[in-house]
């Protein structure tokens, strides 16, 4: 009965962002678990990289070029994939940009505005499209990637653009489950610590010292990795999570415990 209650079979999932990282695993994780899966990533040639990767799993997958920062763009991508599949049932908005270490006073306009372009006009482009769907439809699930940042002000690099973008995407996400919970669409959104991606390359990597200051902060002692919150959006995005909406669930390492 519980394990059942994880199974996705006959469902139609989108994944935004998923041509590498967080976005590659929730499209696999999805697929593993029966969803049929549509890719939308702004690179075509990560989406047939992407699309190339899933098949091979055994995974029904679909793929799409689209840039979630053009919201007729995104309404037409949802009206198409609604007519392909005859249904939308699962929506993980991953999409998101962090181009971080810049002092609150050197931000540009043209940077500001980047990051709050994909990371929550973008992400609310996407919930009201395909949320307009689920909710024609009586159901549907949303996770949203949020981040711990949206709870805590890293430390060291400053990066205020990048923190009140994903604070904001947390309060919309409680938000929409508050105005979308009775008629049967449930919004929760996952908030990770530092994951093992090309986003966070430039601390992982590139700066030694910057990277130990994050895993002296994080409990664990360690940075994440993708599939570890693709476990999570799998959950929250299945009936085995049926209860929850409005959730922001943290997968930091004990980050904000402190």
């Amino acid at each position: 009965m519980y394990l059942d209650k994880l199974r996705l079979d006959g469902r139609v999932a989108i994944v935004t962002g998923a041509g590498q990282g967080i976005g590659a695993a929730c499209a696999q994780a999805l697929g593993e678990a029966g969803a049929t899966v549509v890719i939308a990533e702004i690179l075509p040639e990560r989406v047939e990289a992407s699309l190339a990767s899933l098949r091979q799993a055994g995974i029904t997958a679909h793929g799409l070029s689209l840039d979630v920062t053009k919201s007729r763009d995104v309404d037409a991508a949802a009206e198409t994939i609604a007519k392909t599949h005859g249904r939308i049932d699962i929506l993980v908005n991953n999409a998101g940009v962090a181009k971080s270490d810049v002092r609150a006073e050197d931000v540009s306009d043209q940077h500001w505005r980047f990051h709050m372009d994909i990371n929550l006009d973008g992400l609310f482009w996407c919930c009201r499209a395909f949320g307009t769907r689920m909710l024609a439809q009586g159901k549907g699930s949303i996770v949203n990637i949020g981040s711990m940042s949206g709870f805590i002000v890293n430390k060291p690099q400053p990066q205020s653009f990048y923190n009140a973008s994903k604070a904001a995407v947390h309060h919309l996400t409680r938000s929409l489950a508050a105005e979308w919970g009775q008629r049967g669409v449930r919004v929760n959104a996952v908030a990770p610590t530092y994951i093992e991606t090309p986003l966070t390359s430039f601390g992982i990597k590139e700066n030694p010292e910057m990277y130990k200051t994050w895993l002296e902060m994080t409990p664990m002692g360690r940075v994440g990795q993708p599939d570890e919150i693709a476990s999570v959006v799998h959950f929250l995005a299945s009936d085995a999570a049926s209860l929850m909406t409005g959730a922001i669930v943290a997968a930091d390492g004990g980050y904000t415990c402190w």
